[in-house]
């Protein structure tokens, strides 16, 4: 991890030897009392943090915050709910890029079974959204929801936000630069891993979302939303 991630409860508080972080100041980047690290507050800034002494049991911290982080980019996924898997590399991944609002959503093709696995029901789904900010060196989590119906999704989208929505089989033109404006948000929807329905496409145009697509190869869905949204923030060229 590139920045140790704390919760606002986890201030003044010992540090576990059992906890990861724990292990991870001590067992790789081999810390030892007195010095320092780079560490961020939840959805606040980042700083430094100094180890102050390591006991048997548990380590005390001590933090020097920084600047909160600027505004995160207004970028908007709304992705068919995938496997569990598939899932976690999403949450990890789309987190390290940046993305505002992760949103997974019930389509036709949906597995029912998906929104109840032990990823989303035992809070897993956060450890890998805190995995991708601290491999991001950016304190902020994006917004997550899973299981709602796709048309709530789409119904919740800013009006003045920029829309497209990636297809293999209805797609008439690529998704290029020009798609939206300077200063728009983008709202990206991708469909599960078997594919938009009939019903999802009639209600992704009724929300004005275009039909694009990222050419003739047919990609995995975490591998297109990182294509696709590596596009978007060259397009916009966000940093």
């Amino acid at each position: 991890m590139n920045l140790i991630l704390f919760e606002p409860q986890d201030l003044g508080q010992p540090l576990p030897r059992t906890d990861r972080r724990a292990i991870h100041l001590l067992d790789v980047l081999r810390r030892q009392a007195g010095d320092n690290f780079d560490a961020g507050l939840v959805n606040g800034p980042h700083g430094k943090g100094t180890l102050v002494a390591v006991g048997p049991d548990a380590l005390t911290l001590s933090f020097n915050w920084g600047e909160p982080a600027s505004a995160p980019l207004p970028l908007t996924l709304i992705v068919g709910l995938p496997r569990p898997q598939t899932a976690r590399d999403l949450l990890r991944e789309m987190t390290a890029l940046g993305v505002t609002s992760l949103q997974f959503v019930a389509t036709e093709k949906t597995e029912p079974g998906y929104a109840t696995s032990t990823l989303w029901s035992s809070g897993e789904w956060r450890r890998q959204v805190i995995a991708g900010a601290e491999q991001a060196f950016d304190p902020r989590l994006p917004e997550i929801r899973w299981g709602h119906p796709l048309a709530e999704a789409l119904a919740d989208v800013p009006a003045d936000a920029a829309r497209v929505a990636l297809d293999n089989y209805e797609a008439t033109a690529p998704l290029e630069p020009g798609f939206a404006g300077p200063e728009q948000g983008v709202a990206l929807a991708i469909g599960p891993e078997r594919g938009w329905t009939k019903k999802d496409r009639e209600q992704l145009r009724a929300a004005r979302f275009p039909l694009l697509h990222l050419g003739p190869r047919v990609l995995r869905v975490e591998t297109a939303a990182i294509a696709a949204i590596a596009l978007i923030r060259a397009q916009r060229r966000w940093r």
